[in-house]
């Protein structure tokens, strides 16, 4: 009996001695979920930490944490939550499960998740003096609910179709592209943020000639959810475009060459003039100055007939004319494609939605066309 007493006594101090010089690191670990979590928005998201080996945390401190250790996201010491020491964004939107604590494993669900929730949280175990953590990344993840298109009338430079989609998170990627799936650099593309800072996207693009189909193009860069939206469009506008200009040109064109054939004339005129008055030698310059405009002597021939406009005064009265059915045509057109616009002529344009993920179409969206 003496020699067990003896040998129990030595074990309790071999074991009490290798305890005492072993690395506390060996006392246990935290493994916490490895890759982001992705966390929908409004809805909640759990993350998970366990202890290994596995062993009870019902006496340890549980903090779940942000940036700073001092202001939790989460507080269990003593065997109860702590709420009074919870920072303010998180204050009720939290619940710690402690079901297999027995275990070391808690796990902490967030409410209400909003970007604000984006990062990363630290799980922070201590056991007196000893302590472990781990690090989970979370992903807050949000994908528009409508995305709306607008339409101007055409004009001069062409037709400007504009894409506009809010309530992303975070920043989607956004495109145009054509009936080839080719990209097409936008004319201009901004974003901006709410106050709950999600993303609200905003893309133009100046349509000059017929593209069969155009597709605005959005992608969640965390989900690889897409949304496209394509508009097909017809050649209407861009014929009239062709037609309108071509008569705009003619009618620009008629004044200046007008203009320069009555030059040419009146420039053979007066030389014709300053020969026949060189042969007379009767002066008389009132009635090719009422004519002309120019004082050049008159033939002999009795009387003076000068029953033709002046060429300058017949010049402004055609650039007028044609100045007056410029802006004629100018209000014509203006009208007639408000009036077609107003009608939303179907055979004009035609949108095709379509919400996928990798390729695969999982909804319809709500999408809403304007004409301006």
């Amino acid at each position: 009996m003496e020699m067990t007493g003896q040998s129990f006594s030595r074990y309790f101090v071999a074991t009490l001695l290798l305890q005492m010089i072993t690395p506390s690191s060996e006392q246990f670990t935290v493994n916490g979920i490895e890759g982001p979590i992705l966390a929908p928005l409004g809805g909640k998201v759990e993350l998970s930490c366990q202890l290994s080996p596995p062993q009870t945390a019902e006496h340890m401190e549980i903090r779940w944490f942000r940036n700073h250790y001092k202001r939790p996201v989460h507080l269990y010491k003593d065997g109860k939550d702590l709420y009074g020491e919870t920072i303010s964004n998180y204050v009720e939107r939290t619940e710690l499960l402690t079901d297999a604590i027995g275990e070391g494993k808690v796990t902490l669900r967030i409410f209400s998740v909003n970007a604000d929730d984006d990062g990363t949280y630290h799980c922070f175990f201590k056991d007196g003096d000893f302590y472990e953590e781990a690090i989970t990344e979370v992903k807050v993840t949000a994908t528009s609910l409508e995305t709306q298109i607008l339409v101007h009338p055409p004009n001069t430079k062409g037709l400007l179709v504009e894409c506009n989609s809010g309530g992303w998170f975070p920043q989607p990627q956004m495109e145009w592209r054509d009936s080839r799936e080719e990209i097409i650099p936008p004319s201009s593309k901004s974003h901006s943020q709410d106050t709950d800072k999600l993303f609200n996207m905003k893309m133009t693009l100046l349509i000059q000639s017929t593209h069969g189909n155009v597709t605005c193009y959005l992608r969640n860069p965390v989900t690889g959810q897409e949304e496209k939206i394509s508009i097909v469009l017809s050649n209407k506008p861009f014929l009239w475009n062709t037609v309108w200009k071509l008569i705009l040109g003619l009618i620009l064109a008629l004044p200046l060459t007008f203009t320069m054939a009555s030059s040419i004339a009146l420039h053979h005129r007066l030389q014709r003039a300053q020969i026949r008055g060189a042969r007379s030698s009767l002066q008389s310059p009132l009635c090719l100055r009422a004519c002309t405009g120019y004082c050049l002597p008159v033939t002999r021939h009795t009387g003076c007939s000068c029953n033709a406009l002046p060429p300058w005064l017949v010049g402004i009265l055609i650039f007028l004319t044609s100045f007056s059915m410029i802006v004629s045509l100018i209000f014509y057109l203006h009208y007639r494609k408000r009036g077609m616009w107003d009608q939303k002529d179907e055979n004009f344009v035609k949108i095709i939605s379509k919400c996928s993920v990798s390729g695969k179409t999982l909804s319809q969206r709500k999408v809403t066309m304007l004409f301006i």
